[in-house]
């Protein structure tokens, strides 16, 4: 889908020059180890805690969660700079606080409350409640008192243990090809990267607002050769279009209608009658500003699809109610309209994810056994040129930091092996209508799926494992049948979406960590660290809500 015109379309004008640039790529980069510090956990748990709360209440309200990454990376930069700002004044020696350190607090704080969503707290988790079998119906057909499972601290983390780890594992091996070879652009890691590299530079502190020799506040503009962007112009754009943004959201809160009422969240702009076919504008700087990020190609092939199946294709649907489908049911049925729109959409972006994974595969395989080759890098987009000249000094340094601490194949894939054994047995345990034979189908599969989500979510920024999440409902409740088949299926839904989820999101701090020039073992040691914040944090989090329900 683009690829090529993705990398050459995004990836350039959002990173700097390289004459721009030269002085900040140079600089040394600290070992994996110096990277992880005392001060930098203690922010994530914090942050982790608090993105946590956020996620939650997004999640059981709204329903949709917003990429948190820039502002994990933000408030990171925030906190660290303050508390490093009021030691100086006191005289203390602190060590200087590196964009390596800020990407890696980012990562722990997005493993974090990843796991608020992944974890199924606002869907699989929450379907067990009994809160849930009542609002149902006691009547309901297949809603049986025996499908009830109440939530508990301990039977929650423990599963969560089980089952959040394994998706860090699942694609650590094409790492190299999502990030260099396709050079899919992730949206939300490129624009943490580009705002945690505008805070670690030198022109960046001053231009944070620094204090010149007779206490005014300047802006020092570097200088800069002719036909480069300074990056004070691109601080400031920056801090202009976030504050315009900020305001915007806060004055369109107070003219929101309530519900699918009109106000500027559902705007008619193109009338009522389409209104209804859920045409109108939202007026969202996140879907604007993702937008601007994103390739063409993904822009248009998203609104070709709106057009298409709201336009067009459910239109046509719909006008067959009480043929192809019964006609009283409401409209988030399954059994109904809604039912088409979840199974055609999967399938598409199935069919997509699992051509480039098979396409992956052979070429992999291909290069296995052509011995006299000596080309290391997987053929999705071959460089026609050579090296020393196609490529920038800050590209080829980027890649040989980003391949110089390599997580092996056979630690990953042991990894995966061993935490899906463990799982596999345990999951039975808490879960007992889903038997180890079903969660073992559940990890052959996963990897797939987590690969096409990790893909869909470098093209448009959009993870989709809630939607990956119902093929193992819908295939696990079918295989166990009426008895015990919800708890089957929404236990399979929990295990699919946190595997995908996580996938998406490490390969998203990849993306990130790529652009800041950090190590690659960091994001399998922080991410682990956020994962066991969340497990606590999350559950405590979740059964609070709960109980003041």
């Amino acid at each position: 889908m683009g690829t090529k015109s993705s990398s050459v379309e995004i990836l350039e004008p959002l990173l700097l020059s390289s004459q721009n640039t030269g002085s900040r790529e140079s600089e040394p980069v600290p070992e994996w180890k110096d990277q992880i510090t005392i001060r930098g956990l203690v922010v994530s748990a914090v942050l982790g805690t608090l993105f946590c709360i956020i996620t939650h209440k997004l999640n059981l309200t709204v329903g949709i969660i917003p990429s948190l990454n820039v502002a994990a990376g933000l408030l990171g930069f925030f906190f660290v700079k303050t508390w490093t700002g009021f030691l100086s004044k006191l005289g203390l020696f602190t060590k200087p606080f590196t964009r390596q350190e800020n990407t890696v607090i980012q990562t722990c704080v997005v493993a974090c409350y990843g796991l608020a969503f992944s974890g199924g707290f606002g869907s699989s988790l929450i379907a067990m409640d009994e809160r849930t079998y009542q609002l149902i119906g006691t009547d309901y057909p297949g809603n049986r008192a025996e499908d009830v499972k109440k939530p508990g601290l301990g039977w929650m983390i423990g599963f969560m243990f089980v089952v959040s780890f394994l998706g860090l594992f699942s694609l650590v091996p094409l790492r190299k090809v999502m990030v260099m070879d396709y050079k899919l652009t992730y949206p939300s890691g490129t624009a943490t990267a580009m705002l945690i590299n505008s805070f670690h530079t030198k022109t960046g502190a001053e231009l944070a607002g620094c204090l010149n020799e007779f206490g005014c506040s300047c802006l020092v503009q570097p200088e800069v050769p002719r036909n480069t962007v300074p990056l004070g112009k691109q601080v400031s754009c920056l801090g202009k279009y976030l504050s315009i943004s900020l305001c915007w959201s806060c004055f369109k809160w107070f003219f929101s209608g309530i519900g699918d009422s009109c106000g500027f969240d559902n705007f008619p702009s193109f009338g009522l009658t389409l209104f209804k076919n859920t045409f109108y504008f939202d007026f969202s700087p996140t879907y604007v500003g993702c937008g601007l990020i994103c390739p063409h190609i993904v822009n248009c092939s998203v609104l070709f699809g709106a057009i298409l199946s709201w336009g067009f294709l459910w239109p046509l649907i719909s006008k067959h109610a009480g043929e192809w489908y019964p006609a009283n049911l409401e409209s988030n049925g399954f059994k109904g309209l809604y039912g088409y729109k979840v199974f055609i959409s999967i399938s598409l972006i199935l069919g997509d994810g699992l051509y480039n994974l098979i396409k992956i595969i052979m070429i992999t395989v291909k290069e296995m056994f052509n011995q006299s080759s000596k080309q290391t890098n997987l053929p999705v987009m071959k460089e026609i040129l050579d090296g020393e000249n196609s490529k920038l000094l800050t590209e080829k340094r980027r890649d040989e930091i980003f391949l110089k601490d390599r997580i092996p194949s056979w630690f990953a894939a042991s990894g995966y092996v061993g935490l899906a054994a463990i799982s596999t047995a345990t999951i039975p345990l808490i879960f007992p209508p889903l038997k180890w034979y079903l969660v073992l189908c559940t990890y052959i599969l996963a990897p797939a799926l987590a690969f096409c989500n990790s893909y869909g979510t470098g093209l448009t920024d959009w993870n989709l494992a809630s939607t990956y999440g119902k093929i193992g409902l819908f295939i696990m409740a079918a295989v166990v049948g009426p008895k015990g088949g919800v708890i089957a299926g929404v236990a399979s839904c929990a295990v699919m979406m946190s595997i995908v989820s996580t996938a998406a999101d490490l390969m998203q701090d990849f993306k990130t960590g790529y652009l800041t020039l950090s190590s690659a073992k960091v994001y399998v040691c922080e991410p682990s660290s956020g994962n066991s914040h969340g497990m606590r944090d999350c559950s405590a989090h979740f059964l609070a809500v709960l109980d003041c329900v």
